[in-house]
């Protein structure tokens, strides 16, 4: 695989700093049952990295320190880690909202036919992967069989509530482009999701949230093997839209690899870019202290954030 960090660490993007710190994201490790172009953390059946006992003890004292009020689980898939659902349980019992980024698909893995009542219980939020409500580009993009696995999980979080009007069980569905082109505006999407799904397979949700494909990891590697990673910046860059930088999901977030080590996103996770480009920072070494105003460590690959409508976790940043 191509290593794209050195053509991203000279940059020019805008340096930013952390406003409050409001949502803890925690990558539990990288296996995960489905292996996707697109996956800016080359997760896939075959990764053995998973969080310790230890380091899942610490995420736990520093959601008790720190009053940071959403616990963001991710992965790989978040699911396949043997104590996900223990630190659900904790972090809910601390009234601490947790969201679950599920690729729906693991609904059906061997172990997890209850996952989507244990779910459902702890009132969870989902963000599920769907890169498409047409069956062709969501094979295409992740595999043979995935979209049907899919709508039958999102049928079966509909049956239980999620994205039901008035149950409080969010269910918002990712986007992210089929190639190396932004994403369409995402109120207009959104609404061509609801219809499609609504229409052709029953389903329904609560918001679709559109991701910018991120030039690093796998898909920045085969932007380089097809020679298209120069034009793909060029892209981004073209699009840059200053008011995106009030809302970067990095000035209120910090993400936590497998090993607890801290970083200003996952993107910048999958870099190895630590926290404010300073020396490596453990979880650990953060409770009690304030990271407000601290600066954030940037590369050419943020433009993917601040392109067009602007790109984050939580989906669109602008108009």
């Amino acid at each position: 695989m191509h290593a794209t960090l050195p053509l991203l660490r000279e940059t020019d993007f805008p340096p930013i700093r952390r406003g409050p710190l409001q949502t803890l994201q925690v990558n539990l490790g990288y296996k995960c049952n489905q292996s996707c172009l697109h996956c800016h953390v080359n997760a896939g059946p075959t990764r053995s990295e998973m969080m310790d006992g230890t380091t899942l003890q610490m995420v736990v004292a520093f959601l008790q320190a720190s009053g940071v009020r959403q616990l963001d689980l991710t992965g790989g898939a978040p699911e396949l880690h043997p104590r996900f659902r223990e630190l659900v349980s904790v972090a809910r019992a601390l009234e601490v909202e947790v969201i679950d980024r599920c690729n729906l698909t693991i609904l059906e893995e061997p172990g997890q036919e209850d996952l989507a009542d244990f779910l459902a219980e702890h009132r969870v939020g989902i963000i599920a992967s769907l890169p498409c409500y047409l069956e062709e580009n969501v094979e295409n993009q992740r595999g043979k069989g995935v979209y049907g696995a899919s709508i039958r999980g999102l049928r079966r979080l509909n049956a239980l509530g999620y994205g039901q009007p008035d149950s409080g069980l969010e269910l918002n569905l990712m986007y992210n482009p089929v190639g190396p082109w932004l994403p369409p505006p995402q109120a207009g999407l959104e609404a061509d999701y609801r219809r499609e799904l609504a229409e052709r397979e029953g389903v329904v949700f609560n918001r679709l949230y559109a991701l910018t494909n991120m030039p690093i990891a796998r898909f920045g590697s085969t932007l380089i093997s097809h020679d298209g990673f120069e034009d793909y910046m060029a892209l981004l860059k073209s699009a840059h839209c200053p008011d995106n930088l009030n809302t970067v999901m990095c000035r209120s977030l910090i993400s936590v690899d497998w090993q607890g080590y801290v970083y200003d996103c996952d993107f910048n996770q999958m870099l190895g870019l630590a926290l404010g480009d300073d020396r490596p920072t453990h979880l650990s070494e953060l409770i009690g202290r304030d990271l407000d105003a601290r600066p954030i460590a940037v590369a050419d690959h943020c433009y993917g954030c601040t392109a067009g409508q602007g790109s984050s976790c939580g989906g669109a940043l602008g108009g």
